[in-house]
């Protein structure tokens, strides 16, 4: 019996620029191209790009604002549980359900939920930890962490045909362009 391999499945092309300017002309160009599944990689932030690839807003304010609100209504329930139904003191007259009392630890409490809610959630919509990406398969691609910018199509936009993407890339005039296998 024999075996075949088959051959490795491609993520999508990959044009190596110069400068940000050259990056951010190429996204929009891709962009107003049709193509929708891209994303650009630079050395830098570059706010210019997320928005020319489509990128947009994220859910992680609404994650944070979601988990603040669960801090602070699980700080003042608890508070409120100790000290009026499970251990209620009466100290120096006091009401048992004195809230200005709680509003510190309740603060508190929502801003560890926000924060904690925050980081996991921008892992979790981030997909991290993610310690293999296909674009780490390009040689050329080091360079994005000292002075070059990449720009990739994936494979999986409904737009992408090998050829045809290819050469909408060779227009662009990029330093290089790579295929990067999966």
């Amino acid at each position: 019996m024999s075996h075949v391999t088959a051959a490795p499945t491609l993520y999508g092309l990959m044009a190596e620029f110069e400068t940000p300017t050259e990056l951010v002309h190429a996204a929009k160009a891709a962009y107003a191209e049709g193509y929708r599944d891209m994303d650009a990689y630079s050395p830098f932030p570059i706010e210019e790009a997320s928005e020319a690839i489509g990128f947009h807003k994220s859910a992680v304010p609404l994650v944070v604002l979601l988990g603040g609100i669960m801090g602070g209504l699980s700080g003042f329930g608890l508070q409120y549980w100790i000290n009026v139904i499970a251990y209620p003191l009466n100290i120096g007259g006091k009401p048992y359900d004195s809230w200005p009392a709680f509003i510190v630890p309740t603060f508190e409490m929502t801003i560890l939920f926000a924060g904690l809610c925050g980081m996991f959630g921008m892992f979790a919509l981030n997909g991290l930890p993610q310690p293999y990406h296909p674009v780490f398969n390009v040689d050329k691609f080091s360079a994005v962490t000292r002075d070059k910018f990449f720009l990739c199509v994936e494979a999986t936009d409904p737009k992408f045909d090998l050829v045809v993407t290819q050469r909408f890339m060779e227009r662009l005039k990029p330093l290089s362009i790579s295929e990067v296998p999966h």
